[in-house]
């Protein structure tokens, strides 16, 4: 049998496909967010395998329809609001079709030209939203925020220990310490064990009173660890950490790294990309600053999984971090393309930046900029509401779209049956959130189809089970 679709087969194709896209776009508000898991429709999907003679296009359409949607999470519900996550661009899904079809190798140029400037075009105009220098800064698009920053503790390394190709962490120097908030997602910890730098060698520095990194305490452990014979290397600062959204104090933080020589990143998976919204770009301002910075345009430009990014101040260090020399991968170079094989751990790599690309020329980036400032609106008046309820308490300053709400006299697992009721009953998914060692709820809006009715609905209901 042949592995392509002949006419009548690519006509049914697509006349099913559109019927779907059409579909789950018109019922999304009636359909469950958390879907009740069939599970012995999972088990046989499991267990059935593969035939020798294949469904044909009627078939997989019937098993999407019939055993997969049902089992799939609403993430585009306007009430999806647990986790930092929202839905992609209408234009996203037949931009990631295309890029699919063209399946475009964004390794080195020759294999993928057009794509190559559309990947260089988005890190330019990303890197220009933050200030960095055209001429030097550049970047790579990634699988997402973690890998982003696992990325950039890499080319740390390499820049703050020009051996470290040749002997790692073997050379028997003084040990590297790497420095981040106590408030900082787990990525940070996750790429220290992944890259040997060893969880021991991670500070994790307290916060105000505002869930921001203590400078002062910062340059402390700096000062202790340098007497103790040990390296300070790196800080990891936290443009909206994911529990509440606090950003830290940049500009100092900043001003620390370069009076102690350390590499500073900027986690911004989740809250960078409100330098797209007017109200609160200026939070942003010192990004220009840093050595590197993590992005998720699956988050705030709204592409579908999986579209990450690192920028760094100074292209060079990728380069220098990343590029080897291999006879059967030889190209002439061009100077309008990059060979992101060199900028990055990976070969193989998919057209992300199409997705990225289509929506930004779609809809243009005022529309994204009105979007992120209507989200935030959003969790102001959120963080009103909650403060007029009298059963319910607000656990942190709202200061960019993660609103934290505890109903007190509530415990921690009641908490979290109370989240689960929610869901259950198609309230809304809400995330947990520990503020302080106080547990509480979550909302998260990053979602550009909610509303303020929506917002309205899930604090009427709060407040109705206070009372209860």
């Amino acid at each position: 049998m042949s592995l392509i679709l002949d006419d009548t087969e690519r006509r049914r194709a697509n006349e099913l496909l559109t019927r779907f896209l059409d579909g789950y776009e018109q019922d999304l508000d009636d359909t469950p967010i958390v879907p009740e898991i069939d599970r012995d429709t999972l088990q046989e999907l499991m267990h059935e395998g593969f035939p020798a003679t294949g469904t044909g296009v009627e078939g997989f359409f019937r098993d999407l329809d019939e055993r997969i949607v049902p089992n799939s999470t609403a993430v585009s519900h306007p009430r999806f609001l647990a986790y930092v996550l929202g839905p992609p661009t209408g234009i996203a899904a037949y931009a990631e079709a295309v890029a699919a079809t063209l399946n475009q190798n964004c390794n080195f140029w020759q294999l993928s030209p057009a794509a190559s400037v559309i990947e260089r075009t988005v890190i330019g105009w990303l890197a220009s939203r933050f200030g960095l220098d055209p001429e030097h800064a550049g970047g790579i698009l990634t699988g997402g925020g973690s890998i982003a920053t696992l990325n950039a503790l890499t080319v740390a390394l390499h820049d703050r220990r020009p051996d470290f190709r040749a002997t790692g962490l073997q050379s028997g120097r003084a040990p590297l310490v790497l420095y981040t908030s106590a408030e900082a997602h787990r990525c940070v910890d996750k790429a220290a064990g992944i890259l040997g730098i060893g969880l021991d060698h991670v500070r994790h520095i307290p916060t105000d009173d505002r869930l921001r990194m203590r400078v002062d305490l910062l340059a402390q452990a700096v000062q202790a660890d340098r007497a103790a014979g040990l390296q300070p290397f790196c800080v990891v600062a936290t443009a909206g950490t994911v529990t509440t959204g606090s950003v830290d104090p940049l500009g100092e933080i900043a001003d620390l790294a370069e009076a102690e020589d350390l590499w500073l990143h900027v986690d911004g998976a989740y809250g960078a990309l409100f330098v797209l919204a007017d109200p609160v770009a200026g939070m942003f301002r010192e990004i220009r600053r840093a050595d590197s910075v993590a992005l998720d345009p699956h988050k705030l430009l709204f592409a579908p999984l999986e579209a990450g990014c690192l920028l760094v101040r100074d292209a060079a260090t990728l380069r220098a971090a990343y590029a080897y020399s291999s006879s059967y991968l030889t190209v002439a170079e061009d100077p309008l393309m990059h060979d992101y094989m060199d900028h990055g751990p990976q070969l193989s790599r998919s057209f992300k930046a199409l997705k990225i690309w289509a929506s930004l020329r779609t809809f243009g980036t005022d529309a994204f900029g009105s979007a992120l400032t209507g989200m935030l609106e959003l969790a102001a008046h959120l963080g009103r509401r909650v403060t007029a309820e009298p059963g319910l308490e607000l656990m942190a300053p709202v200061t960019l779209t993660a609103v934290c709400i505890r109903l007190p006299g509530l415990s921690g697992p009641e908490h979290i049956a109370l989240l689960a009721r929610l869901s259950d009953e198609g309230t809304a998914l809400l995330g947990p959130a520990v503020v302080d060692g106080a547990d509480g709820i979550r909302v998260c809006i990053t979602n550009h189809r909610t509303t303020r009715a929506d917002i309205d609905a899930i604090v009427d209901r709060l407040a109705e089970l206070s009372r209860a």
